[in-house]
């Protein structure tokens, strides 16, 4: 998978950090999210490049003042944002974009998410130039030559999910996949060695009150669309060489122990969303309207339709 770190910014216990000012992530990549008990808060991530930036998923509209303040703290002002990044349409990382737009102020900004995503981020973009990542080319440049790439992971947990890789620092922006909800955030995931050979996430979750392996389970559970889903996202990162998976809500991970860790039980892990719901029925077993067509007809004969048509 490629796991040679290429900063340090993350390694060890996350002593003494102020959580009211941006967290340098990597080489000229902050965090610049609001900490708070709720448990459900995202993480908007600034990429910074020779005095220009994009940012990736805001925040909400509740958020922006704090997420603007750190962005400035930065010493980015507004207008040098070039392009806003937005890996789904979720209100929690998008509910800000009128805000931003009108701060930023710029008539070439760039509004970036997939095109599955646009009629819902339409709702919320007034100003800015909106954007399929096929329009891109699947990668922004800065006029520096540095480069992200974006990779799509659909329906992991929407259509339009997609991850987006920055080659500068090897982080890896994943979305939903990797992310939980924990009341008890830090910036970065740091797991015990007992952690990664546990075997029963939910009893040490009893006896602690937290585990960040069992949110984590339980956040893709509910979350993702199906078993299927998540094993292909993971697929499709699999071959990108990152170094730290910097989440949508919850901790980043960047020991190589620990994205190996998180990455096996995820790959293995049962019961995720519609799977979840219907269990061992396999997809011919799923489906059948004879009671419906009982309740209208009278019978449980006949069709009004070619069956299994998609283009009568």
């Amino acid at each position: 998978m490629g796991l040679q770190r290429k900063n340090s910014s993350l390694k060890g216990a996350n002593l003494n950090i102020d959580y009211d000012n941006p967290v340098k992530i990597g080489e000229d990549v902050h965090w610049v999210g609001v900490r708070d008990q709720s448990g459900a808060h995202s993480n908007p991530y600034l990429v910074v490049d020779n005095g220009n930036a994009l940012l990736i998923d805001g925040g909400s509209r509740f958020d922006f003042p704090s997420v603007m303040m750190k962005i400035l703290q930065t010493g980015i002002i507004p207008s040098n944002i070039l392009a806003l990044c937005y890996q789904n349409y979720n209100p929690q990382l998008c509910g800000s974009l009128p805000h931003l737009e009108a701060i930023i102020s710029r008539p070439d900004l760039k509004v970036i998410c997939d095109r599955a995503n646009h009629m819902f981020i339409q709702l919320h973009s007034e100003a800015g130039n909106l954007l399929s990542l096929e329009e891109m080319g699947f990668q922004f440049t800065f006029p520096s030559g540095r480069r992200l790439n974006f990779v799509k992971t659909p329906f992991a947990h929407s259509a339009g999910s997609f991850v987006t890789f920055d080659h500068k620092t090897g982080i890896l922006f994943t979305g939903d996949l990797f992310s939980t909800y924990t009341s008890q955030f830090d910036v970065s995931m740091n797991l015990r060695t007992e952690c990664r050979s546990c075997e029963d996430f939910a009893a040490c979750y009893m006896k602690q009150n937290s585990c960040p392996l069992n949110e984590m389970m339980g956040f893709h559970r509910n979350i993702m669309t199906s078993e299927r889903a998540l094993k292909y996202a993971l697929e499709q990162i699999a071959n990108i060489p990152f170094t730290t998976i910097a989440p949508q809500h919850g901790s980043l991970i960047s020991e190589p122990e620990d994205i190996i860790c998180a990455s096996e039980h995820l790959s293995t892990l049962q019961g995720v969303g519609i799977d979840g719901l219907v269990g061992d029925r396999s997809f011919l077993n799923l489906g059948d309207i004879t009671p419906l067509r009982e309740r209208l007809t009278g019978s449980s004969h006949g069709s009004y339709c070619k069956a299994g048509n998609p283009n009568p």
